[in-house]
């Protein structure tokens, strides 16, 4: 547990305490005192660093970390610097640190509503429950027990925030769009507004008015910045234990399976079906109405033009070369269809 808590806001942990809380194996000294959580590289002798992949073995060997969390391959190299944590996966063992870490030393937000919020007589707010500065909570809304809600933060009408849930500051929730329990939603997060419909004519854009709204599951976090459109007709829904990272743009009535991942800047058009455990790499698209299978990976940049059934992973990116090389070579492919054609017609005339 922290030393000298009440003198001091900076950490510090026995590490003999932080292999407990792990419940991993501890080689060295239970009382070396831990300030901080940083890379091998750069470590000072009261870091704790980790080490999940054999190509840094040699920055394990240069550190001057006081403890290093490494997986069973690594035992020997670990020991013969200095105090190791031995865990079956180092890096699992290392995302528990940094929650472990944050619980310990991040200021817990405080119950209560604040004097200038603007709550609604209808909202129900549950236990414990902290709403910021200047927002508002609109009629028949409902914040369950232990959620936050961040400064300038806004809940519309018959809108639902799961228990323990934290919105940050400028946090915007639509109107009859939920969040499960356990969420963390990132500022400047926009969910419910209008998805992108409209029907032309001569004379202009006819809107057509979107009458779904957003559902979102439990322990799903969304990153800065992005916006999830609510549905056209029936719901856009993204469900239990997804991560979407920042300035991802979530299009009407898409679909995300369970604890599939999104990597920032990444865009998926209205009506797509992405399944679960999927990834999709920064900056990729998904257009609109193709659906992905369960375990399906994207890489980054790429753009989805067709529907993929087959668990894998798929690329799609036009290599980068200097302007006057690719040039040449997009013109290149602009005469593929013809080259085929004319391929073809030599193959039909080539003796036998």
């Amino acid at each position: 547990m922290p030393s000298n808590a009440a003198a001091s806001d900076a950490p510090d942990f026995r590490l003999g305490d932080i292999a407990e809380q792990l419940g991993v194996e501890l080689i060295g000294n239970p009382d070396l005192r831990i300030t901080r959580i940083g890379p091998l590289e750069g470590a000072t002798p009261s870091t704790i660093s980790f080490l999940s992949h054999p190509k840094y073995q040699q920055q394990l060997a240069a550190s001057q970390a006081a403890c290093v969390i490494v997986n069973a391959a690594m035992r020997d190299a670990a020991v013969a610097r200095g105090a190791a944590i031995v865990a079956a996966d180092a890096y699992l063992a290392f995302a528990r640190l940094t929650q472990w870490w944050a619980a310990q030393t991040r200021p817990a937000a405080t119950s209560g509503v604040h004097a200038s919020a603007v709550i609604d007589p209808t909202a129900q707010l549950g236990s414990n429950v902290s709403v910021g500065a200047l927002s508002v909570i609109e009629a028949h809304a409902v914040i369950e027990s232990g959620a936050v809600i961040g400064a300038h933060g806004y809940v519309g009408a018959n809108a639902y925030v799961g228990a323990a849930s934290r919105l940050a500051a400028r946090v915007t929730l639509g109107a009859g769009c939920r969040i499960g329990d356990r969420c963390i939603v990132h500022s400047g997060v926009v969910i419910g507004a209008d998805g992108f419909g409209f029907a032309p004519t001569e004379a202009g854009w006819q809107k057509i008015e979107q009458l779904g709204n957003v559902r979102i599951g439990n322990d799903v976090e969304i990153g800065a910045n992005t916006c999830i459109d609510r549905g056209a007709l029936d719901d856009t829904v993204i469900e239990d234990g997804v991560k979407l990272d920042n300035l991802v743009q979530i299009g009407h009535n898409v679909r995300i399976g369970a604890h599939s991942a999104l990597a920032g800047c990444a865009g998926v058009a209205g009506s797509a079906v992405i399944g679960a455990h999927c990834t999709v790499g920064g900056g990729a698209i998904v257009l609109g109405h193709l659906s992905l299978a369960d375990h399906v990976h994207i890489s980054a940049a790429s753009v989805v033009m067709r529907s993929i059934s087959k668990p894998g992973t798929y690329s799609g990116v036009f290599p980068i070369d200097d302007n006057s090389a690719w040039e040449k070579n997009a013109a290149t492919l602009r005469q593929l269809h013809s080259l085929r054609d004319r391929v073809r017609a030599l193959e039909k005339t080539k003796t036998p």
